[in-house]
């Protein structure tokens, strides 16, 4: 029983509920397309999407401990790790073997789809397996691709991804679509670097609150949250997504006073904390309405 408590860990597997969340959104845009289920294809897309998440993680989880960057890190219930490793040393061979097996996972699953429906879906799919193994590696340390890479990989290629498997083509509303949860979940990993700043910067990792500080990614953060928001208003205005979808919106509330919390605390780690809470809270509802517009527009 310890050592699966351990591998859950390893797995930071409270926060994988966003990947169904993202998922969602792509089969709500598929839906809206073709008014078509697909459920074998919906448990694959969803197996291969939580196995890439699983990877992402372990990858972390095994490159912060080889770092020594855990026995630097004060841990948060939204940073610094699960903390599985240090407890646990021993099950760091463990570690590496789950990222390659939940690697593998993922990119059978990903070329079963491309044989299903052509090679359209291959440069995706490459580009998804490049990020899951190069973001602990090498992208945190590229301060523009570290914000960027978290939002296009859960938005713009989980969505569209998504989309692509289950009707064999790209369209304009699953990439509108994929805008509100590629904002947010960039928003997302910003907001949670915030405590790691100094533990980071001490083995040269280079993400954004390092290089221009807590204060001014408050002002980033604050434009992500616009542009996710008003991706879904032009959306509905453009008639790539239906009018339902505003109910996405709802969420805006609870940004804003999230937005207005990180403006104020941006130095101020212990009263963040809450307000990192709710940001997660944000990044799992959101997609939710947004596709239940979907499925109901």
């Amino acid at each position: 029983m310890s050592k699966i408590k351990i591998l859950f860990g390893l797995m930071k597997a409270p926060f994988l509920a966003l990947t169904p969340a993202c998922v969602a959104v792509g089969v709500g845009t598929a839906y809206w397309q073709t008014h078509e289920i697909n459920w074998l294809s919906i448990v694959l897309i969803t197996m291969g999407a939580v196995s890439a998440h699983i990877c992402v993680n372990a990858f972390n989880e095994y490159f912060d401990f080889r770092s020594g960057l855990d026995s630097k890190t004060q841990r948060t219930p939204f940073s610094g790790g699960s903390g599985a490793l240090p407890s646990h040393p021993e099950m760091e061979k463990t570690a590496f073997y789950l990222s390659w097996i939940t690697f593998a996972v993922t990119a059978v699953i990903g070329f079963y789809f491309v044989w299903l429906h052509g090679w359209l879906l291959l440069p995706l799919g490459l580009f998804g397996l490049f990020l899951l193994v190069a973001y602990t590696t090498w992208v945190v340390y590229h301060p523009i691709l570290c914000l960027l890479a978290p939002g296009l990989g859960f938005g713009v290629m989980m969505v569209m991804g998504t989309n692509f498997c289950l009707t064999g083509t790209y369209s304009w509303t699953s990439f509108v679509a994929s805008l509100m949860p590629t904002f947010l979940v960039s928003n997302l990993l910003l907001l949670n670097q915030f405590p790691d700043v100094e533990a980071d910067q001490s083995i040269q990792r280079r993400h954004l609150p390092i290089t221009i500080g807590r204060k001014r990614c408050s002002i980033i953060y604050g434009v992500f949250l616009l542009l996710a928001y008003t991706s879904v208003v032009v959306g509905v205005i453009i008639k790539l997504l239906p009018l339902f979808c505003l109910i996405a919106l709802l969420t805006s509330v609870l940004a804003w006073r999230v937005y207005r919390g990180t403006r104020q605390n941006a130095e101020n780690i212990p009263v963040l904390i809450p307000f990192m809470g709710i940001n997660v809270v944000i990044n799992l509802i959101s997609p939710l309405l947004l596709a239940i517009g979907l499925f109901i527009g």
